[in-house]
């Protein structure tokens, strides 16, 4: 299929057809289609995709390398010195050229390919039936006429219908905007029907919240409702605050090169210079000032990132987060399973009274085994406690779980009649109940006692989980409207301990600058216990309630200094992470469950775990292989070192750049010929960013990861003014020595200054790549040795057999040596400079 083409492939309407003649028009069967027929449906439909992920090539790499403006420039340039006749000026540009790009290219197409493996094991995977037997195939390779199960947390991996279900309810707040699952099940609708009335449908983008079902696919990718939903809106990826940064910057340098081209080449036309000598040397200037390499180097960083990250057990699904990760100072999570253990063990089941009961131990078990949503750790417990008697009864229906209600209830039938059986939070199961157990009327004094029983064992720890019954009239059907006038039965408590080693996770994680702040649906009091326990602060908490009432302004200034919120539901989480974003702050949240997924897509960077629901994997930005904070404070310190070895190569390459460029700049405008040609502009340039590929591999000072790092435009353009006009300072030292000492010719002239920029361009990388002394700080190996080599090939440069092709002349060893002390005493100014900027630099 073309590009942009979304011609329907299914039947129009397809929702009003019986799920036989929708087999029977996709000539597809119940056991789904053969591995051979997929794979020619899949070529000739294309991906599952919305956006159709461009697959890594070498030649696709090799493009990316050559969509760089700035290489279209030194294109230009070459042309322009070839037409007037400049050959050795254009062979040079042309070597320059393509050996920049060789450089990106070999180095960024080794990262990508070793991202892109590391990406490809957090890929979605969906059960379907091909060839008669159930496989797990990724989401991306679904074609129309699949036939593929689904489960509670399973995200929709196509548009399809309804085949077979079982108590099947499905989120579909992303197309239709409401918020409670509607129920699936087979059969035709009309063919008007609206999605929220197509109730045989289900739709890519969906979840699953409860049950499950085998369903046919009909469209997938562009073809699909969300597919044209995203079409129109010509959906992005949200801009990272490191993209941000990096625009910011990309703004001030391009601003800095137009004025300094348009500054030198009309102050040169007005001195009759050649016109076509003269708009090659700005151009010159522009590119030499440009950090040209800098994508290359980003995707490096970032790839390299990625890769050690992997080794730490944080999988990492979005490259461009990794930065984001390091500039994090607030992450936000759940307690179970992050500060807790995550393995719940049922304490006891009591009756109203608090006395033990083993017929609410049942009650709680039939609900548990009976039924379909996600899977539960609290019924898991239930379960192991307790095994119920099944053969008695008949399941009627279920009402499922959500995060609104905070209860589940399952409808059965035995020979005493039909009832309905709940267990859900204390409170919204306390609010519906009208009576006890026994019949005896729940008055004030009654639920007072029950509330007190209730925040004794709270206030130890212990999760609470009520049960209650209600008996019902026969019927076909029944729905939420019947979780009314209930008789509570009584009480389930469970444990679940402090994980070993989060208290000095936590505070490891305080050193790094990080804040934790818990977001549970869990009660006040068991939250409060367990983050005491754990070194959190308690003092400081909002409940769900308490977040009801406040506006957003309000939020803004008491979500910054709320350690705990408690009782919270799905939307509230997200509203709370937006006001923490407003306040300034870099916010991440870990998040696993169905319920998590609106918060993760507001924070900045979200995590999640190897065993999360498929929603909230998808949603994620980062995988854990482990669900554990340690693991998260390596995955901070790894990204807090990609950012500083990105950060490097833009302050010592502008800091360096910048004073040159303007030396020269001011330099030609008083001499009687250029300080350098555009040649050796170019090439100069070139060399002295050899060394910056080996930056993604440089060590980094534990300093500059102690704290959250973001792109301060205004210690950048401090930054690159002080360093650049202390290079400057020295460039005119030279000149200086240049023509008053040496009398140098325009050849000897040239040689002298392109040798002495080259030596202090390589010095300044060594020196400001770490705020310690600079022979403090061991750089990374290959930073290291390509920087002496290319420093002695810089002091061989004017002896070698093309020196003179390339326009230089042999330098008296006088000369050379003096260039030498320069250079030293250059690294030594710096030194002194970085020390006074050494606050601002931390």
């Amino acid at each position: 299929m073309r590009d942009g083409e979304t011609r329907e492939v299914g039947p129009k309407a397809y929702w009003s057809l019986t799920p036989a003649e929708l087999f029977r028009r996709l000539t597809s069967t119940p056991d789904g289609l053969s591995s051979t027929e997929a794979a020619r449906r899949l070529a000739a439909w294309g991906r599952n995709e919305l956006r159709a992920e461009r697959a890594l090539t070498r030649f696709g790499v090799l493009l990316a390398q050559l969509r760089n403006p700035l290489l279209l420039l030194l294109v230009i340039a070459a042309v322009i010195s070839g037409l007037s006749g400049e050959w050795t000026d254009a062979a040079i540009v042309l070597t320059i050229l393509g050996a920049s790009v060789a450089i990106g290219y070999s180095r960024e197409y080794r990262a990508q390919l070793a991202a892109d493996a590391l990406r490809a094991r957090v890929r979605t995977r969906i059960e379907l039936i091909r060839d008669g037997s159930t496989i797990s195939a990724p989401v991306e390779e679904v074609v129309p006429g699949d036939v593929f199960l689904i489960s509670a947390g399973s995200l929709i991996p196509a548009d399809g219908v309804v085949v077979e279900a079982v108590d099947c309810h499905v989120n579909e707040a992303v197309l239709t905007g409401e918020s409670l699952p509607v129920e699936k099940r087979a059969g035709a609708v009309a063919p008007d029907a609206p999605i929220a009335k197509r109730t045989n449908g289900v739709f890519l983008g969906t979840n699953v919240r409860s049950g499950s079902a085998r369903c046919l696919a009909v469209e997938t990718g562009v073809r699909t409702h969300f597919g044209e939903i995203a079409r129109r809106l010509s959906l992005r990826p949200p801009e990272t605050e490191f993209d941000r940064g990096i625009k910011r910057f990309g703004y001030l340098l391009t601003i800095t090169m137009l004025l300094m081209v348009l500054v030198v080449f009309v102050a040169h036309v007005l001195q009759s210079r050649p016109p076509v000598e003269t708009l090659l040397f700005s151009i010159a200037l522009a590119v030499g000032l440009s950090p040209e390499l800098l994508p290359a180097i980003l995707s490096v960083n970032l790839a390299r990132g990625a890769a050690m990250m992997g080794r730490h057990g944080v999988l990492v699904r979005r490259l461009n987060a990794i930065e984001n990760l390091g500039s994090m100072d607030v992450l936000c999570t759940d307690k179970t399973g992050t500060l807790t253990e995550g393995i719940v063990a049922l304490e006891g089941a009591y009756d109203s009274t608090g006395s033990p009961s083993p017929e609410v131990l049942e009650l709680a078990a039939c609900n548990a085994a009976l039924e379909t949503g996600l899977e539960s750790p609290l019924d898991e417990a239930i379960l192991a406690a307790r095994t119920p008697d099944l053969s008695r009864l008949r399941k009627r229906g279920e009402l499922p779980f959500d995060f609104v209600r905070k209860r589940v209830g399952v409808i059965v039938e035995d020979e005493r009649g039909t009832r309905l059986i709940i267990k859900g939070a204390f409170h919204p199961v306390l609010g519906l109940c009208r009576e006890l157990e026994s019949g005896e009327p729940l008055d004030p004094k009654g639920r007072a006692e029950l509330e007190r029983r209730y925040e004794e064992w709270s206030e130890q720890g212990i999760r609470v989980v009520a049960v209650a019954t209600r008996r019902l009239p026969p019927g076909s059907a029944y729905g939420r409207d019947d979780e009314r006038d209930l008789a509570f039965a009584g009480f389930l408590t469970f444990l679940d301990q402090p994980k070993e080693g989060v208290a000095r996770a936590i505070a490891d994680l305080a050193r790094l600058g990080v804040a934790v702040k818990v977001i549970s649906g869990d009660s006040k009091l068991v939250t409060r216990h367990i983050a005491g326990l754990v070194g959190l602060p308690t003092d400081r908490v909002l409940t769900g309630r308490d977040l009801d009432e406040l506006h957003d302004e309000a939020l803004w200034r008491m979500a910054e200094g709320t350690d705990l919120f408690v009782e919270v539901d799905p939307n509230q989480k997200e509203r709370i992470i937006l006001a923490l974003k407003k306040t300034g702050h870099v916010v991440g949240f870990l998040g696993d469950g169905i319920n998590d997924a609106p918060a993760m897509h507001a924070a900045d960077t979200s995590l999640s775990v190897e065993q999360a629901v498929d929603v909230a994997r998808e949603a994620a930005d980062f995988v854990l292989l482990e669900r554990d904070l340690d693991v998260i404070r390596r995955g901070i310190e790894e990204g807090r070192k990609t950012f500083a070895n990105t950060l490097k190569y833009v302050l010592t390459t502008e800091s360096a750049n910048l004073g040159n460029m303007l030396s020269m700049a001011a330099a030609s405008l008083f001499l009687p010929f250029l300080p350098l040609t555009a040649g050796q502009i170019l090439l100069n340039n070139f060399l002295s960013d050899i060394p910056a590929v080996g930056l993604a591999d440089d060590g980094v000072d534990p300093e500059l990861i102690e704290r959250p790092r973001r792109w301060d435009m205004g210690l950048i353009t401090r930054f690159m003014v002080q360093f650049g006009l202390l290079s400057s300072a020295f460039d005119f030292l030279t000149f200086g020595l240049l023509i008053f000492v040496f009398r140098a010719s325009e050849g000897v002239f040239r040689t002298g200054w392109f040798v002495e920029s080259l030596l202090t361009e390589l010095a300044i990388a060594l020196v400001v790549r770490t705020r310690r002394p600079f022979y403090r700080s061991r750089p990374g190996r290959l930073l290291l040795i390509s920087t002496c080599i290319l420093a002695a090939a810089a002091l061989a440069l004017p002896y070698v057999p093309l020196a003179g092709w390339m326009g230089f002349e042999p330098l008296p060893v006088s000369l050379l040596a003096t260039l030498v002390v320069i250079t030293v005493s250059y690294v030594f100014a710096a030194e002194l400079a970085k020390s006074w900027r050494r606050s601002a630099w931390a």
